[in-house]
């Protein structure tokens, strides 16, 4: 099961789309609040969840993705089970990926030292110890895949098909979509 955790303040674009393209690759998605049944994103749209964060299962977790969004990443940050489940996935190398401004998260945790990575434009001195490709939108080095902006949301859920179940599954949701 990929978790796509939402905090208050998520950008919705960034997680709301790579759910929808996992789920048309037939990848299980659980939307992940950090508690509670609804959460609101940054644009006021609020998003019923399927499951809180107290519940998540690494045994049965294939991948952790967190969106961006400044609010919501200030509360991802903020709460006590998210760094430790995130290093959790890390040392039982469960993927982890991360869009906009998330992988600062990534980096204030010390996960990218000497890994590639992207973020949010004007926020790469956050991603401490990382190499920060230019004029690159999405970066998979390893087990870590990161995005830069909402604008690439669609090339970010693509990649963790790719990641997930194959290049052709991704291609098969690329051309089902006209991208």
């Amino acid at each position: 099961m990929v978790h796509i955790l939402l905090a208050p303040g998520f950008e919705e674009i960034e997680a709301l789309v790579p759910a929808d393209l996992l789920r048309r690759a037939g990848i299980p998605v659980a939307l992940t609040s950090l508690e509670g049944e609804q959460v609101m994103g940054g644009h006021g749209i609020t998003v019923v969840v399927d499951m809180e964060l107290a519940k998540v299962n690494l045994t049965q977790v294939s991948m952790l993705v967190l969106p961006g969004g400044a609010h919501g990443v200030r509360n991802l940050s903020a709460h006590p089970a998210v760094s430790s489940l995130i290093q959790e996935a890390v040392d039982r190398e469960i993927p982890v990926s991360a869009i906009c401004a998330a992988p600062t998260l990534l980096g204030s945790m010390g996960l990218l030292k000497g890994k590639k990575a992207v973020c949010y434009p004007g926020l790469e001195g956050q991603l401490t110890g990382a190499q920060v490709p230019e004029e690159t939108r999405v970066v998979r080095d390893g087990l870590l895949t990161t995005g830069q902006a909402a604008g690439s949301a669609v090339e970010f859920g693509l990649a963790l098909i790719e990641q997930l179940a194959g290049e052709r599954k991704a291609q098969e949701v690329r051309h089902a979509i006209h991208a």
